[in-house]
């Protein structure tokens, strides 16, 4: 598939998230055409994913379908494929179509901005048990785990068992870790402690392991420290220097820092530590020759562009450049930075400035009325930090819909404890588990039955 119009240089973008969308937001009056190509057919706020996991936002509070979001951009053009390579040399995009279709897409210019998955530090097993956040299927999967738990406790007869179901156990004390962590316990000390008749579900554990030495340590060690009290204040029990060394179906094992290991009994196990680059960054470096770090992110020059390949720039969350985090402003301003070069170069026009990362601060959630922010030589905790985080995530979500829609949910959670965003089915929806596979021969039969998660 090609772009429309001869006299268009043709741009491809890998990615339909910050990165992404900033970079067609930058190109939008360049002549050129873009194609913004990506496996879901929506753009998600990740760092809200555990709320809609914890029942305040709803999955569509958090998301836009991605053809609205570009629907106001004339020369750009949303495909639903999943992209498996390129071919550098015919300047192709490799990819397949819902139903396992091979489709190709030429460019002249590529952008990648396929943003990164879980990692589980070579112990890909600990998936099955322990599911990561990163997409809105990740957040329903925690959703009825986390709920489902609770009913579990409610009907079990054995005292084990029903204090091994209000165990949660997370892994990774980051800022995700940290808001899943508080967000629990605060839906079973608030939202759900008058709903039981058999249990208590202010009984509920949630430990939080971590191999560092403190929670949230990158935001430094004031606002690190009080983070760790606010969740000490919530009951969360932290273990710090502590390696998970086995997950199964019933708990954790865990190593201390003095190499004497120990069990944890929990029903509910969710890992909430590292990333890494997704398969198609692997297949991109392997076309073109670029290094990975060890996350598996692709290397890239000043210019964000690969060495030799000018025409590809990596943008966001799947590009390594001077140990800069994998965070929103990082993706928007790579977006942006790409988007603008690359209309330069269209209207051949020189563009030699290096990218120059302008670091706009860090936050996190713990609990109603508790966050920490850190913006420059500025730090909050507690409710400042709480009143500034609000500003923050209403400004980044995308759309006037979604900013209203999370006010009034937050206004009814914060203020009444109601968390309306609580429904998890019990079956698995659809024919197949993943859209990108071959359609089994009998997906068009009416009583084709669903296949199990």
């Amino acid at each position: 598939m090609s772009g429309q119009g001869s006299s268009q240089r043709r741009v491809v973008i890998i990615g339909g998230g910050f990165a992404g969308l900033f970079a067609v937001r930058a190109l939008g009056r360049a002549p050129v055409h873009v194609t913004l190509i990506d496996k879901a057919q929506h753009h998600l706020f990740q760092p809200l994913l555990y709320q809609c996991s914890t029942g305040i936002l709803s999955e569509g509070k958090i998301s836009a379908p991605l053809r609205d979001l570009l629907r106001g951009h004339r020369t750009a053009e949303f495909m639903l494929a999943e992209v498996t390579g390129i071919d550098p040399e015919r300047r192709a995009v490799l990819a397949l179509r819902p139903g396992g279709q091979k489709i190709e897409f030429g460019y002249d210019y590529l952008i990648v901005a396929a943003g990164v998955q879980q990692s589980y530090f070579g112990h890909d097993e600990f998936a099955r048990y322990a599911p990561g956040m990163k997409t809105i299927e990740d957040a329903l999967v925690i959703r009825r785990r986390v709920f489902g738990a609770f009913e579990m406790a409610e009907s079990a007869t054995d005292p084990a068992e029903r204090t091994r179901w209000l165990t949660f156990a997370l892994v990774g004390a980051g800022p995700t870790g940290v808001e899943l962590a508080g967000q629990i316990r605060e839906v079973a000390t608030k939202t759900l402690r008058r709903e039981y008749r058999h249990i208590n579900p202010e009984d509920a554990r949630v430990l939080l392991f971590d191999g560092g030495a403190a929670p949230l340590a990158p935001f430094g060690p004031k606002l690190s420290a009080k983070a760790s009290a606010t969740l000490d204040k919530l009951g969360v029990e932290q273990h710090m220097h502590a390696i998970v060394t086995g997950i199964d179906a019933t708990g954790l094992s865990v190593r201390a820092a003095d190499g004497t290991e120990a069990r944890y009994e929990a029903g509910t196990v969710l890992w909430t530590a590292g990333v890494a680059g997704p398969p198609v960054a692997a297949a991109i470096a392997a076309a073109t020759g670029a290094k990975q770090d060890r996350a598996g992110r692709i290397e890239v020059g000043p210019d964000l562009s690969i060495p030799g390949h000018p025409e590809i720039l990596v943008t966001g969350d799947v590009m390594s450049l001077n140990k800069l985090p994998g965070v929103a402003e990082v993706a928007m301003q790579t977006g942006l930075y790409a988007g603008r070069k690359i209309a330069h170069l269209a209207r051949d026009e020189s563009f030699d400035k290096p990218f120059r990362y302008r670091d706009l601060g860090s936050a996190a959630y713990i609990s109603r009325g508790r966050a920490v922010v850190s913006v420059g030589k500025l730090q909050f905790a507690g409710f400042p930090g709480w009143v500034v985080w609000l500003f923050i995530h209403i400004g980044f979500l995308t759309g006037y819909r979604n900013r209203l829609g999370a006010v009034l949910s937050w206004w009814f959670a914060f203020t009444r404890d109601l968390r309306r965003e609580r429904t998890f089915t019990t079956r698995q929806v659809g024919i197949v588990r993943d859209v990108y596979a071959p359609l089994p021969a009998s997906a068009g039969a009416p009583d084709a039955e669903p296949r199990p998660d």
